[in-house]
């Protein structure tokens, strides 16, 4: 039976190195699974496959949007499946990696079926967004949707003008559309998580940062300083940057933000991924294991 191999893992963990070693070790394609990497020009920020490292495997959903352009999980869900249709004629494994858990929840259970948003009615929210703020938003949403209204992360602008532009599409709250069913895909899903001590991926996340800077995250940041109220920009390691160029903080603050902000996104993944039962844990600190030999041992 077809294979999907997910590794998966806290931002900091390795993901990216150990994806390419099995790939490799499969002659499988990798398909990511990051909400960001997904875009061209971001590479420093989201710590995107180097152009060496894009040539030891193929990649999908690497650099392939603009900023500017929409995408989200229940479009993945939809471009990967139909993807892996396609490589599974000539692959029988292939490999899934990232740390974006909508992505991979999308392709491995599924997300709920919500109304095609038409761009007309998108676009009048942005622009409500970007005029007003996302205050105005939140009230509408708050009459449409008082349940979602209070689940919601209000300072998260994608999930609260999302939940709003499914409540006037579908003419009833995003709540009672959001049923999670599971559902059963035509391949076999084996979930293989990579974490670290907490100490050590701290330490990697914040030389990963300083890392970033040296190789010109200022100046990619700055390129993209003119599109900062994008979505797509609204990401650690941007918007942070984004606050130094307008002067609410100096390099050095907005520097230990991006690494505050990494640790504590890496928290939030471990959390939402150790729900999961069906991951298997491979702990990389542990310098006494074989670590390809556990993965093929656990896929196997």
């Amino acid at each position: 039976m077809n294979t999907l191999l997910v590794l998966l893992g806290p931002t900091g963990v390795g993901k990216t190195e150990w994806s390419l070693r099995v790939a490799e070790e499969l002659e499988s394609p990798i398909l990511s699974a990051d909400s960001r990497q997904i875009y061209k020009g971001m590479t420093i920020g989201t710590a995107a496959p180097t152009s060496a490292q894009l040539s030891r495997v193929t990649h999908y959903f690497v650099g392939v949007l603009s900023p500017e352009d929409y995408y989200s999980a229940s479009e993945y869900e939809r471009d990967a499946l139909s993807l892996l249709q396609e490589l599974y004629g000539q692959y029988p494994v292939v490999v899934m990696t990232g740390g974006s858990m909508m992505y991979i929840d999308a392709v491995c259970k599924g997300i709920d079926d919500i109304p095609t948003i038409d761009e007309t009615l998108r676009k009048e929210l942005q622009e409500i967004y970007r005029r007003d703020g996302l205050d105005p938003i939140r009230q509408q949403l708050k009459i449409l949707d008082p349940v979602f209204y209070n689940e919601v992360d209000l300072k998260n602008p994608k999930r609260v003008i999302h939940a709003l532009e499914v409540c006037l599409m579908a003419g009833r709250p995003y709540s009672s559309l959001r049923t999670n069913p599971k559902k059963e895909r035509p391949f076999r899903i084996v979930k293989i998580g990579f974490t670290r001590d907490r100490e050590e991926l701290y330490d990697r996340i914040n030389r990963r940062v300083d890392r970033m800077i040296e190789e010109g995250l200022i100046e990619e940041a700055r390129s993209f300083y003119p599109q900062r109220h994008l979505n797509s920009l609204n990401t650690v390691g941007y918007k942070e940057l984004f606050d130094y160029f307008d002067g609410k903080y100096s390099l050095g603050f907005a520097i230990e933000k991006i690494k505050q902000h990494s640790r504590n996104y890496a928290r939030k993944q471990l959390t939402w991924f150790k729900k999961d039962k069906e991951t298997i844990w491979i702990n990389l600190s542990d310098e006494n294991q074989d670590v390809m030999k556990r993965v093929f041992a656990l896929f196997v």
